[in-house]
């Protein structure tokens, strides 16, 4: 029998941002907005001395993250050959430019994902993991990454 798993999850909703995903042959090429919202699930195999998983207090420093990147802001791949254009207009004050590896909902769940475990790590040492994390564009869309961190449990 494994050992006894306390999960809980904490939602960060509505950070207005717009995207483009260049490669697309249809309209996802454009330059269009969402509300993006993103959903944690967390685990542990003890809980802290406050009888929580996590602390949903101690996630400021996320939701800083989740902030300083995605509200009010564009997002665009490293590679997106109008790059050059969009940073020009960046540096014009026109928006306010995020350039990431992968615009998309898969890669943004995953890098929300690291995110939350980085913090997690720097603070508990592997007593606590994000497992899950969603990125949603809108009601209808969303995506996942699901998986433990390799340190998960070693605390």
């Amino acid at each position: 029998m494994g050992r006894p798993v306390y999960t809980c999850s904490k939602a960060f909703t509505d950070f207005p941002c717009c995207h483009r995903q260049w490669r697309h042959k249809g309209h996802c090429r454009f330059v269009h907005g969402y509300s993006r919202s993103f959903v944690f699930w967390f685990a542990a195999t003890r809980l802290d001395e406050h009888g929580f998983v996590v602390d949903f207090s101690s996630l400021g420093p996320l939701r800083r993250q989740l902030t300083e990147h995605f509200d009010h802001t564009f997002l665009v791949n490293r590679d997106d050959p109008l790059l050059a254009e969009w940073q020009r207009l960046h540096q014009l004050g026109a928006l306010d430019l995020r350039v990431l590896e992968n615009v998309g909902m898969e890669a943004t769940a995953r890098l929300v994902w690291e995110w939350a475990n980085a913090l997690l790590w720097q603070r508990d040492q592997g007593r606590c993991c994000c497992w899950k994390a969603e990125a949603r564009e809108n009601d209808g869309n969303r995506a996942y990454y699901e998986t433990c961190p390799d340190w998960y449990g070693s605390s």
